[in-house]
């Protein structure tokens, strides 16, 4: 299923590509460990295409004929040599270095949150492909908005690639960022985009994924309120939800991630220092 919505392509375009000569600097910050982002740099007289593992990368226009591919990395990645593969073949390699991530245990009270029963196995099943078919979607949108902000005032509770164990049984490394907030704080999109989909899944609690073109998608976690559509289209710092506790969760927080090439990154690498110093002395 595909939940993005085509006849508003074009007025994201538009609104990208203005947003592309005001923004031409804004980069996710590279970082080549499992989680992270690679920024390898193409020649080419026209756009070049590039696929890591064989998913399409975004590329981006640098300068006339220099254009810069943005790869996800994933947790799971193995340390040493990769490489992205352009459309004629060509192979690029960049070099993937090791980055241990802490362990987190946390306790769940509602204990079906983390063993489900069997009857929420078909519903977590059928979510699951939803959230995927987002994931797996690439618009070819020449200038997507890099420019992210972050989306809730808050204080980062638990960051990205945290090895979790919910009471005491290991589970995937934290997908996210969670920033702890008062319930009902309002949650703001970081970036120009389209609502991918939005729905009350059994993991996530109230949830909206924004597609930003070229395989780049963000999703927001255990909202009290969605107030945004599938196929609105989101300018910067518009209100999208509220913090709620929905889902799986300890308290009231936003689950925050970012996905590259269907890849779950660090929503930190995502966020100026300029933009994180100031959401943290807000």
């Amino acid at each position: 299923m595909n939940f993005y919505f085509r006849p508003f392509l074009i007025s994201l375009l538009l609104v990208a590509g203005m947003l592309n000569s005001q923004e031409a600097t804004c980069l996710p910050q590279e970082s080549l460990v499992p989680g992270g982002v690679a920024l390898i740099t193409l020649e080419s007289s026209v756009r070049p295409y590039a696929f890591y593992d064989k998913r399409p990368v975004m590329i981006i226009q640098k300068e006339k004929d220099i254009w810069l591919a943005i790869v996800g990395i994933p947790l799971s990645a193995q340390t040493g040599i990769h490489e992205i593969e352009l459309a004629d073949h060509q192979k690029i390699t960049f070099e993937v270095k090791d980055k241990s991530y802490e362990e987190q245990h946390l306790t769940i009270k509602n204990e079906r949150k983390v063993n489900p029963y069997e009857e929420d196995k078909e519903r977590i099943v059928r979510e699951s492909l939803e959230m995927k078919a987002v994931y797996e979607n690439f618009e070819p949108l020449e200038s997507p908005d890099l420019g992210f902000t972050v989306p809730v005032k808050g204080r980062m509770s638990s960051s990205f690639g945290l090895r979790r164990v919910l009471n005491g049984q290991p589970r995937s490394p934290h997908s996210g960022m969670d920033i702890a907030a008062v319930e009902g704080t309002p949650v703001k999109a970081p970036a120009t985009g389209r609502v991918a989909a939005t729905g009350d899944y059994f993991f996530n609690g109230n949830t909206i994924l924004i597609d930003h073109g070229q395989g780049l998608v963000s999703m927001y976690c255990h909202l009290s309120a969605v107030l945004v559509k599938p196929g609105e289209l989101i300018n910067p710092g518009q209100l999208i939800g509220k913090v709620g506790k929905t889902g799986r969760v300890t308290g009231p927080h936003l689950h925050w991630s970012i996905s590259l090439n269907n890849t779950r990154v660090d929503p930190a690498l995502f966020i100026s220092s300029k933009n994180n110093s100031q959401s943290q002395a807000d």
